[in-house]
């Protein structure tokens, strides 16, 4: 009897050090302290470093422009980056000045290479993109008003963040002789 009495104290010991039959909690789930990725942010940002991905390609892009001429070069725009392009930056973008927005834009350069003009045209996306579609969208640029042979190069930019080519996206060029 002395025996079962010891082996029941035991058992109940047990049973006190392990937790049985009191009413303690189980532990914590695991909780996630990054918010997981949706499927449009709510507000719009900068794109990440891997979003700068671009195809360009110039669509029966001009050989020769009058100086000054004013002419549409049509653009296609392909989403070569692993993330959702947000024309506007982000499902709504509410701000006046235009940041986060995505444009193609272009640049004349000289014959050597060096910059003539960064600020020539520039054009929206008209649609948002997932990775691997495209859209095309139509640039009006200006030729330059000396004549002589140039390279007009066409480039995508987060406004207010970054151009694709900064971030080690190709451009797309093209050679164009102005005349008078």
């Amino acid at each position: 009897m002395r025996n079962k009495i010891i082996w029941v104290l035991a058992m109940l010991t047990l049973a006190l050090a392990l937790g049985c039959g009191k009413n303690t909690p189980s532990p914590s789930p695991v909780v996630q302290t990054t918010p997981p990725k949706t499927e449009k942010p709510s507000e719009p940002a900068a794109l990440p470093n891997t979003g700068f991905k671009a195809e360009l390609t110039l669509l029966e892009p001009p050989a020769k422009l009058r100086s000054g001429q004013k002419e549409t070069v049509r653009v296609k725009v392909r989403n070569a980056s692993d993330v959702i392009w947000w024309a506007r930056g982000g499902a709504v973008n509410m701000r006046p000045d235009n940041k986060f927005y995505l444009a193609a834009g272009n640049r004349w350069l000289k014959s050597d290479g060096s910059l003539l003009t960064n600020m020539d045209g520039r054009y929206g996306l008209n649609k948002d993109l997932k990775p691997g579609e495209e859209t095309e969208v139509p640039l009006l640029v200006t030729a330059p008003k000396d004549p002589g042979d140039y390279t007009l190069e066409v480039d995508l930019v987060q406004e207010g963040v970054a151009w694709f080519s900064e971030k080690g996206s190709a451009t797309a060029k093209v050679k164009v002789t102005v005349v008078k």
